[in-house]
């Protein structure tokens, strides 16, 4: 698996995180550790204690809803609806477009 640098919203990335084929590894194998990796890697490096502190998984970051990220995380609201919008949402569709084919 290469890592290259990922850029979700077009800032450039403190931290390389690795990327198979284009697209992240499926999110649903990814241990609390990876979803740490994850959003430090895309800037919030402040939040992603947040995951840490709340044992989110991989497993766990797919089933999360808007209200989960906005209020369960215990976060700022600027920032958790980023999170949401721009990083959850988006790994919840990628993964269910890769499970349907």
């Amino acid at each position: 698996m290469a890592k290259v640098e990922l850029k979700p919203t077009g800032a450039k990335l403190k931290h390389a995180f690795p990327v198979e084929n284009g697209q992240l590894p499926d999110p649903a194998n990814w241990g609390v550790a990876d979803v740490v990796n994850y959003f430090k890697a895309t800037g919030f490096e402040e939040q992603a204690t947040a995951f840490q502190d709340q044992e989110i998984d991989g497993k766990s970051l797919l089933l999360m809803t808007r209200n989960d990220v906005l209020t369960g995380l215990s976060i700022k609201l600027g920032p958790a609806l980023k999170i949401y919008e721009y990083h959850v949402k988006p790994l919840q569709t990628q993964h269910l477009k890769s499970n349907a084919s």
